[in-house]
Order: C-alpha cells, then structure tokens, then sequence
C-alpha cells in the first residue's frame, strides 16, 4: 500500500511593514541556507539498510531471489528512503537466530512457521509488536502462531494428501475422504504413502504434529499405533519436501504425498488441471486438518525498530499480500485481498477444522523435540 503524503493546507504571508524588510530579507538569506543544507544532508544520507533473513523460494523465488522481490521491496524503499538486503541462511530461520543470538544479523525475519515461530519467541529472540494492519486478520491465526505477536501472521494454509486420479480411481473416490486409520488397516493404501522425513524437514515435522493431534484429540488413542502400524510399509521417508514431490510426480511413483491442500490450484493454474487432488483426514463426516502459518517477526537486537515495525505493517499490505496466492501458492492473511478464481480447484479451507486449536504454539514447541525422537525411534525400530 503506498503510503497517503499529508498536503498541508496554503499558507497566508503577511506584508511586513517598510520597517522591518531588511530584517526579513535577512532572515529570508538565513532560512534559504539552512533549509539548502537540509535539502543537501538529505540527498547526501545515505540510507538505512535493513536485513532481512527469509527462505529462498519467498514469492516465487529460487536461489534466494524472485522478479516479484523488486515489486514487494522496492515500494517500501523507495518511501521510507532504505535500502532492503535479503539473505537466505543455510539451516532453519529459527536455529540460525538462536546461533546469531548474542550478535543478530538480520533486523527482520520472514518465514518462521507455526512451528518454528513459537520455538523462537520461547527462546526471546524477537520483538513482539502488533501492527495496525492485523485488524484485518482473523484472530485465529494470531493464536495459533504467537498470541503475544512476537510473529505476525501474512499467509496461511493447511497441509493435505495429494493423491492422483488413479488412485481415486482404484479406490473407487474413498480417498477423497480418507481417515489415519485407512493407512493402518490398508497396507496398500500405507505403500502408496510418500511421506517427508520429520527429522530433516518441516512438512515432515507438520504432518507428524497433524496426525499426534488427530490421534489426541479426535480418535483419542496413542499415536505411536499409527507409525508402528504404517512404517514397514510405507515408501523411505523423503528428506525434503521437494524430493517427496518428486516421487510422488514420477512415472511408476507412490500416488499419494504429504503436501498441501492447494496443489490442485497450482496444478490447474500450469495446465494439469485434475491430474491430481487433495485430502485431509476425515472422521465421522469431519474434516480434519493442520494449518501451516507463516509469520514476519522483528529480531531481537535490530538496529531499525521504528523502521521494522513500519515494514511489518507495510509487509500485511496489498502490495504484498495480492501476490502471495500465485507465488506463495498459500491464502493471504489479510482477509480483505481476495484469491484468484483458480483457488476453487483446491480444497475449500471453511471445510476443515483446524486442529492447531487444541493445544497451544508454546506447548507444541515444548514437544516437538520429543515428538521427533519418539519418531526416530520407531522409524528406525529402537523403540
């Protein structure tokens, strides 16, 4: 959003009398000077230079860069005299602030995830701060990503299994309402399964506090049972979301991916409309599901408060926001921007019920670590 520029309104000069023009026009030669080095120290200024740390394929980007980066940057450089520099870390947001902790180098963070975000606020390494732009989005994702808006939600979407026509085919569309306990009872459903490593990548780590939360909370059964019931059948766990993707792509592939529940609208978007779907995990008629946020945080120990705060606000705009849903491929936090129509091809979100509401971000951080090693062990059968 361009920011609005204050016009003031005319000002009226008085004549001063015959006995005071020299006076003016003295004071007139001053004013030119000093307001001629003010004009000269504010072209000379160089101007402040905020760091940002984010993922590299933000808006579209691969290699830590993307056309629209101009578009989403550039427009709040140019208003706010600043200069944006953009890193993509190796490893996680969130482990690479914790080892920058006592020396930041970023001003801002964006990408930290429902997961990762509350991880970070637990061990203080942002600013919390509530712009005015979050009165446009749905208190919801607020709580489920950082109550105390430590991270500020600008995209959201759930995690879904995709599966191709095929096997809706094969199972006669019963996937299209697929529950955790076909996988269990179906050994052949668990072979067509790629799933992504929860020990190596986030989409992994989510789909294992998806289906920790559908176990706790909806069947009300341990949720071990699952993987022990699953593991030997399932293809290796992928290590990245990409790889998985790619199995799940290949001729001869498994036929279903843990992934999101918008792939059909990208897929219809490049032409592949219907060669594939998405599900989440149903019971007793309901629809299931795990939202992945992705939230913009200031980093502990910036340099540029005033301005990161600006930026927070300025990132939840619709400069921003309108092109998140054909780069990001996630729905804007901002309820206001609307989706393009090719989002009808994906899974309606009003449909499923997030299960992110019953237990809070600062509780799943305290368990991930656990959750994950549990994991191990039964994937590698040390339990």
């Amino acid at each position: 959003m361009t920011e609005g520029t204050n016009v003031s309104p005319p000002r009226r000069l008085r004549r001063p009398g015959q006995a005071r023009r020299v006076l003016f026009a003295i004071a007139a030669v001053v004013v030119l000077v000093v307001a001629g080095l003010a004009v000269y120290t504010f072209v000379t200024e160089e101007p402040a230079t905020l760091v940002i740390y984010t993922y590299p394929s933000l808006l579209g980007g691969a290699d830590c860069g993307a056309p629209a980066w101009s578009t989403a940057f550039g427009e709040f450089e140019s208003a706010h005299n600043v200069k944006i520099e953009v890193e993509c870390p190796a490893g996680t947001l969130a482990s690479t602030l914790l080892a920058q902790q006592n020396a930041p180098g970023a001003d801002l963070v964006i990408g930290l995830d429902e997961l990762t975000g509350p991880e970070a606020d637990a061990d203080h390494l942002l600013v919390p701060y509530a712009p005015p732009a979050l009165a446009n989005v749905p208190a919801a994702l607020v709580q489920e990503l950082s109550p105390d808006d430590a991270v500020v939600p600008y995209e959201w979407g759930y995690l879904g299994i995709d599966y191709n026509a095929s096997f809706a085919n094969a199972t006669d569309g019963a996937v299209e309402h697929a529950t955790f306990s076909d996988f269990v009872d179906n050994a052949s459903w668990a072979r067509q399964l790629q799933v992504e490593d929860p020990s190596q990548d986030i989409t992994g780590e989510e789909f294992l506090v998806w289906q920790i939360e559908y176990y706790l909370h909806v069947l009300h059964e341990s949720w071990p049972t699952f993987w022990t019931a699953v593991l030997p059948h399932l293809p290796p766990p992928a290590p990245d979301w990409g790889t998985a993707f790619g199995e799940f792509t290949s001729p001869g592939g498994p036929q279903m991916v843990v992934s999101y529940t918008t792939d059909p609208a990208y897929a219809a978007a490049n032409g592949a409309a219907g060669q594939y779907n998405s599900t989440v995990a149903w019971s007793n008629g309901t629809a299931y599901g795990w939202r992945t946020i992705y939230g913009i945080g200031i980093v502990s120990g910036t340099r540029h408060l005033a301005l990161d705060e600006e930026f927070e606000n300025w990132f939840l705009s619709g400069t921003v926001q309108n092109l998140l849903p054909e780069t990001e491929w996630e729905y804007p936090a901002n309820d206001t921007v609307p989706v393009p129509p090719v989002f009808a091809a994906a899974v309606d979100p009003s449909t499923i019920v997030p299960l992110n509401d019953l237990t809070t971000p600062s509780e799943v951080a305290s368990n991930l670590t656990g959750w994950v090693n549990e994991w191990l062990e039964l994937a590698t059968g040390a339990g």
